[in-house]
């Protein structure tokens, strides 16, 4: 096989073996000849536990460079990985593990403590990656290659370990590489089949499509290494071009964040809408609103010098040193975006799907069309359903390398959304222009259709609402064949300013009045209900919208 994922890693740990690779904030810093050796001590007690090639292995913890290290050692092993948001509650890690027949469970110390070996019966081998030292293993074999991981080591590389001993898994395009159980905006969780083609196309666009990342150059790993997009290009796309990867070892603060990326002045910034919004709209926007500012903002040039100086310290506040901040995961404010566009802020939006590993669009900054998420990536078609005419809105199916084998023992689920010729359903609305540009208008399955068979799109109308004054977020669902608008205001920003709940529902509901003068009849809001509570999210900030509308249903 020519095109190999593990081809691809083999030859970056070979190539960068003296260059730092992952360093957890403010800890340990493995360099690439390091993060090979730990491999090559996990391939060894994998090994003497019965672990064989194909066998499923759970990896669950926090972003940190132990999990990095399982995550690679078991791929390049010949296991299947099935990484776990760290997040996820006991139950739903003990249905993952066994319904994916994993046969070994590598866990961070933070879970372990919340988690029942008991409730996974068929489990061989559990491992603490924290240390790498086993909890339990079914084999007595084990305990001992631990207690003397080093002889064995050297017994396998009598000589100095060099770049020449790395040796990996030769893997073909249609094998199985990560099974990943994502949460869902609109459904439950499903096991997504990925094969190593996936990866590496998903890897090999990364590559081209950023060519202004070198080895060396200094990543910033906040989103959860569990879920596709920022494994695939903050970790696979990062270790693939020799990158110096920092994990923020905990749920990241604010502070944190600017911390450290003032510390670490990161090249390449992987963002899902929410940071990006609620650092303008929470530090930017009330500046600029203040009334001098706000009559000077109307002078032609001056206008331009104080969003030269906005621009300077938003720029500072992720570094200062980032070539392009990719904004993934769902829509970005239309407000917020027509900021960043004014100040020529260096963003672009891509668009992708678990089930693709993750890409499907992106576009680099100054090409990047305003309101699209990007153009078709490289071995990628798309196909917009029923027309499939530019412009018109219709579910978006999507073909190529990247897509996934299936869902795991779901062949109905499987069926639903993968058709014999290859195109899959995204469950996603949008457009295609005359520039190959994709537009997301919403999803099919959240698509409101109204008593007159008006098509409303909600997420258009929560963005709307969501720009609003203490607005933080919100969802618009049917009820009663009517829409109901579900609002979390900024209760912190409220309890400052001194509105109480009397206060704050007359307002909300004002916002609502306002944002109904402009609605077409058929998508007027009905009802307004305010919550204290923020909406359930999925790993990439959107909210779980099944959740809501099930509840409202019931």
């Amino acid at each position: 096989m020519e095109n190999r994922f593990l081809g691809l890693i083999e030859n970056s740990i070979r190539e960068h073996w003296e260059l730092p690779a992952f360093t957890d904030y403010k800890g340990e810093t493995l360099f690439y000849k390091d993060v090979a050796r730990r491999i090559e001590l996990l391939h060894i007690v994998l090994e003497h536990a019965g672990i064989k090639k194909g066998d499923k292995i759970a990896l669950v913890g926090r972003n940190s460079s132990h999990w990095a290290v399982s995550f690679f050692g078991v791929l390049s092993y010949g296991a299947v990985v099935v990484p776990i948001l760290h997040d996820f509650k006991p139950d739903t890690i003990h249905h993952i593990v066994n319904h994916s027949e994993a046969k070994a469970v590598l866990a961070g110390g933070s879970n372990w403590e919340s988690m029942d070996d008991s409730r996974m019966p068929n489990v061989e081998l559990f491992v603490l990656i924290d240390d790498f030292s086993i909890i339990r293993a079914a084999r007595e074999e084990a305990y001992a290659v631990r207690e003397n991981i080093e002889a064995y080591f050297d017994a396998k590389f009598p000589h100095p370990f060099s770049p020449q001993d790395i040796s990996y898994h030769r893997e073909e395009p249609e094998e199985l590489a990560i099974l990943n159980y994502t949460s869902g905006t609109t459904s439950f969780s499903k096991g997504v089949m990925l094969p190593y083609r996936s990866l590496w196309s998903n890897t090999k666009i990364a590559y081209n499509a950023l060519p202004f990342i070198y080895p060396g150059d200094h990543f910033v790993c906040m989103l959860p290494m569990a879920h596709m997009y920022g494994l695939a290009f903050e970790i696979l796309n990062g270790v693939n071009k020799g990158c110096h990867i920092h994990f923020l070892t905990r749920t990241p603060s604010p502070q944190m964040i600017i911390d450290a990326f003032a510390t670490i002045k990161p090249r390449l910034i992987l963002a899902v809408p929410l940071i990006i919004e609620k650092i303008v709209k929470n530090k930017i926007f009330p500046i600029l609103e203040k009334p001098p500012l706000k009559l000077l903002l109307k002078i032609p040039l001056i206008n331009r010098l104080i969003l030269g100086v906005v621009a300077g310290k938003l720029n500072q506040a992720f570094g200062g040193n980032f070539f392009e901040i990719v904004i993934g995961g769902a829509a970005l404010n239309k407000e917020v975006e027509l900021f960043l566009r004014s100040i020529r802020f260096h963003y672009t939006v891509g668009y992708g799907l678990t089930e693709c590993g993750p890409l499907v669009a992106y576009e680099q900054w100054d090409t990047f069309k305003k309101g699209s998420v990007g153009r078709i990536v490289d071995r990628m078609e798309v196909y917009i359903e029923p027309s499939g005419r530019q412009n018109d809105v219709g579910e978006i199916f999507v073909r190529g390398m990247n897509n996934m084998l299936g869902y795991y023992k779901n062949p109905e689920a499987t069926e639903a959304v993968m058709a014999a010729d290859g195109w899959m359903r995204t469950g996603d609305l949008g457009t295609l222009d005359a520039d190959g540009f994709l537009y997301i208008r919403g999803r099919s399955k959240t698509m409101i259709l109204s008593s007159n068979g008006q098509n409303i799109y909600p997420e258009e109308i929560e963005d709307l609402l969501n720009n609003r004054p203490y607005v933080s977020e919100s969802l618009i669902i049917s009820q009663g064949g009517k829409l109901a608008a579900l609002i979390y205001p900024d209760w912190e920003q409220a309890e400052k300013s001194g509105i109480g709940d009397a206060t704050m529902e007359k307002l909300m509901q004002d916002h609502v009045d306002w944002l109904n003068a402009g609605l077409p009849v058929f998508s007027k809001i009905g009802s307004v209900t305010l919550r204290r509570e923020a909406f359930e999210k999925t790993p990439k900030r959107s909210i779980k919208r099944y959740l809501y509308q099930v509840e409202e249903e019931v």
